[in-house]
């Protein structure tokens, strides 16, 4: 179920048509021969620099040195911090990058690439994509991309994109493609690995929704879409208030929410998961807080057979969502 991230190329009829072109002529390969940037970039990059060449010669004319450029934001308001939405504006890793432009829901601003890479399959992906797509290419050097990169393997590639949608809580209670509602929620989760490992087996495991806590969690940072390997960009997640809150709700449209503890009355492959059905899994080291345990219609655990007594919460909800995936199928 942990695939190798190869499994959804254009040879499985999601990519390109036709056809894999090698990399000595791919439109990058063809514009870095030639010393011009590609495609949208290249013409950015001239009209920038013959209007820098303008206003240069302006200032001369006129004595005076040219105005030096304000600092963006320097306004003298205070700066917000903060995450103000679901993030997933830097996608990093070969895999995310490719899903980013197979999937096309988002606006792709500029795909960024490390020069000295080996030539790969999925590279060859990418830069056709994204000249289809008239995605701005643009190479820099590894000492650049490695300056430039958020996460501690981006893997040569990083794509700049407009942030991921934010849904309704009221739309993920509805049904999706024919199926009930199979939802997660997440208790205050702050470790962004996690979140990334979770997300991936969940768009795997046929979950329709997340839920995610706005304040005192993590969203969608760039080791998340690297983590998550593309999931983020087919799975609808909301951003609530208050858990205990958007429980209620839940449970008020008819969906059985149940949360994950070693210590629940319950054993997870004991309950009936094939109803509509939102799984809980609470944060690293404290679990489900006090009021999220209370709401829950129930508690359940997984049954361990080791010496070690939990798992964290990657592995849980992986063990978890394909207990529903199971009883559903």
């Amino acid at each position: 179920m942990a695939g190798s991230g190869q499994g959804r190329g254009r040879g499985g009829g999601r990519g390109r048509s036709g056809g894999r072109s090698t990399r000595a002529d791919t439109p990058f390969t063809r514009a870095k021969k030639s010393g011009a940037p590609v495609g949208r970039a290249g013409a950015k990059a001239k009209a920038k620099s013959a209007s820098s060449a303008a206003g240069r010669q302006r200032a001369a004319a006129k004595g005076a040195a040219p105005a030096a450029r304000r600092p963006s934001g320097d306004s003298g308001a205070p700066r917000r911090t903060g995450p103000k939405g679901l993030g997933g504006d830097r996608v990093e890793g070969r895999q995310a990058v490719r899903e980013l432009l197979l999937a096309g829901r988002r606006r792709v601003k500029e795909v960024v690439l490390s020069a000295g890479m080996e030539p790969a399959d999925i590279l060859d992906d990418i830069i056709d994509l994204a000249d289809e797509l008239k995605v701005p290419l643009r190479e820099v050097s590894r000492t650049k991309f490695d300056a430039s990169a958020r996460t501690e393997a981006p893997q040569g590639v990083y794509a700049e994109a407009a942030p991921l949608p934010e849904h309704d809580l009221e739309d993920l209670l509805r049904p999706r493609d024919g199926g009930q509602p199979f939802l997660i929620a997440l208790d205050g989760v702050t470790d962004p690995g996690n979140l990334g490992a979770l997300l991936r087996t969940a768009e795997c495991a046929g979950v329709s929704g997340v839920v995610l806590p706005r304040h005192r969690a993590v969203h969608v940072t760039p080791t998340v879409t690297k983590s998550a390997a593309g999931a983020v960009e087919f799975l609808p997640m909301t951003l609530v208030g208050g858990l205990p809150t958007a429980i209620t709700r839940m449970q008020d449209a008819g969906v059985w929410v149940v949360g994950l503890d070693e210590t629940g009355d319950d054993r997870l492959d004991g309950l009936d998961l094939s109803q509509p059905v939102c799984l809980v899994l609470g944060a690293e080291g404290r679990g489900l807080s006090r009021l999220v345990r209370q709401r829950c219609d129930a508690v359940a655990g997984i049954p361990l057979r080791g010496r070690l007594n939990s798992l964290n919460v990657a592995a849980a909800g992986a063990v978890a969502c394909f207990e529903v995936a199971r009883q559903r199928t």
